[in-house]
């Protein structure tokens, strides 16, 4: 805390700050939006931030649809996170989750995440 105290009393020196991914379904359907340190937002079909983000939003570009279905999105985002992924993906290194008409937020079970990695493989 006080090295993120610091710089918030110099000038010209970057302050911490996190991207954040929010994805939620309302009466119009699902949404996701992302939202940088400054507080500006953006709404997007599909998206990716951190590292090697630019390469992520380039494979979403080509391979996204406005049909997708939940099995095709599941296996196009773990495509996606194989294209820069440094090290083999696992059940135990990622976590997917999910959210649909219910509303209701789920994350897979690393059961249901190895068998959706079986499939893509």
């Amino acid at each position: 805390a006080r090295t993120q105290q610091k710089y918030t009393h110099r000038g010209g020196v970057r302050p911490f700050g996190i991207s954040l991914m929010i994805a939620g379904y309302d009466e119009t359907g699902p949404q996701l939006f992302q939202v940088d340190p400054s507080g500006a937002y953006f709404g997007w079909k599909a998206s990716a931030i951190g590292k090697n983000h630019v390469n992520a939003k380039s494979f979403l570009e080509k391979r996204y649809n406005e049909d997708v279905e939940l099995e095709d999105a599941i296996h196009t985002a773990i495509l996606t996170l194989k294209e820069g992924f440094e090290e083999a993906i696992t059940a135990e290194n990622i976590e997917i989750g999910i959210v649909g008409p219910d509303k209701k937020f789920r994350v897979l079970t690393p059961a249901e995440v190895q068998d959706y990695l079986a499939e893509v493989e």
